[in-house]
């Protein structure tokens, strides 16, 4: 871990008090000889040998990595390394790259990269075309609360921050061979996916539960773990699930997400238990927010809750920073953000420097393991 050195660990360790965080991040294989998706997960996964941190995606292309419940940043940035690197030493073996893209830059080989998995299968059997097509790569934050109950109050008050979340780790803008003037272009084709949506301002977690239970039985999705709300409430663990990020390009920009999203939900907490009033968002304002940000990144339009004033996101950053619990370490990697830019402003770079889909690749997976 010396690239965080003594500039990142004494501040990290300083938000051991707020909630507990887990982190999940997609990536994609692209192999050496033409920046292709490379098949190859299955033989990575065998060469790691049961290493649970490292799992299987959708596609045969993708890999997953999870990181344990941490209780600082320091934690976290330390498994989000050693996981980057583990996985990109196997992939190298098998004459690939692991890269942190929300988007494969060339298109996809479609349902017949499909990994041999019953849920897979199954998810592809009712939603053929939306599996064939929309495969990105998210970053997916779990973020520890007491109760449901609280957990959906959280989501409400998350709501207005989810465009701010996306512009932060927007990290998607090549696509089909070429530039998409996006910078998020997995935003938009993730959003296909009918549950694919911001939460709804629901007043219990019975009322979360009857939205889930209707989309199930429309056939929108397979079961809980499908619905695939921007932040959720975790099916599995006792946690808000934060999933409407890109998958981050280095290791620091996702440590940034991790903490930006726990401390919104820990203001979220402490709003609650002081009955601080936010402005609620019509959820097509919130869906118009999210494809500005995914457009324009942190130069979107954006309403601060607090005091409906709009401005573009690096503002509202400004203005949120001194509400969040704790927030030196945020405020440090925001600004280290903004000397080296955001992901999808790196991938630009690169891909102007880089001539070829090959060279392409090779640079982006450089950057993953930054």
């Amino acid at each position: 871990m010396s690239a965080y050195g003594t500039t990142i660990t004494p501040v990290a360790r300083s938000m051991s008090r707020t909630p507990t965080v887990g982190v999940e991040e997609e990536f994609l294989l692209l192999d050496h000889a033409e920046g292709r998706p490379a098949l190859t997960a299955p033989a990575v996964l065998a060469l790691l040998d049961g290493e649970p941190h490292v799992k299987a995606e959708a596609m045969r292309y993708q890999l997953e990595t999870v990181t344990g419940v941490c209780t600082d940043l320091a934690q976290v940035a330390e498994e989000l390394s050693r996981h980057r690197t583990l996985a990109s030493r196997a992939a190298e073996e098998l004459g690939c790259h692991l890269v942190a893209c929300g988007i494969a830059p060339r298109h996809v080989p479609g349902l017949s990269a499909l990994t041999a998995d019953a849920r897979y299968q199954e998810l592809a059997a009712r939603h053929g075309s939306l599996v064939a097509s929309s495969c990105t790569c998210g970053c997916h934050v779990h973020v520890g609360v007491p109760s449901r109950e609280l957990g959906v109050q959280v989501l409400t008050r998350l709501r207005p921050y989810l465009a701010t979340l996306l512009a932060l780790s927007a990290n998607s803008p090549i696509a089909g061979g070429g530039d998409t003037g996006w910078a998020s272009r997995r935003y938009r084709r993730w959003s296909r996916w009918p549950t694919a949506a911001p939460p709804r301002a629901w007043r219990s977690a019975a009322d979360y539960d009857a939205a889930v239970c209707h989309l199930i039985r429309c056939g929108h999705a397979m079961d809980e773990r499908s619905v695939y709300f921007h932040a959720r409430l975790s099916p599995r663990y006792p946690t808000v699930e934060l999933r409407v990020m890109d998958t981050c390009l280095s290791v620091e920009d996702t440590l940034l997400m991790a903490a930006m999203a726990r401390a919104l939900v820990a203001l979220a907490i402490a709003d609650v238990a002081r009955d601080v009033p936010i402005k609620v968002l019509s959820d097509r304002q919130i869906v118009a927010e999210l494809n500005a940000a995914a457009r324009h990144g942190l130069d979107a339009l954006a309403v601060d809750p607090y005091t409906s004033q709009v401005m573009p996101h690096r503002d509202l950053l400004e203005i949120l920073l001194p509400r969040l619990p704790e927030p030196e370490p945020i405020a440090l990697l925001i600004h280290r953000l903004a000397i080296r830019g955001t992901g999808a402003a790196r991938q630009r770079k690169m891909w102007s420097q880089a001539g070829t889909l090959p060279q392409f690749a090779h640079l982006v997976a450089g950057a993953t393991l930054r």
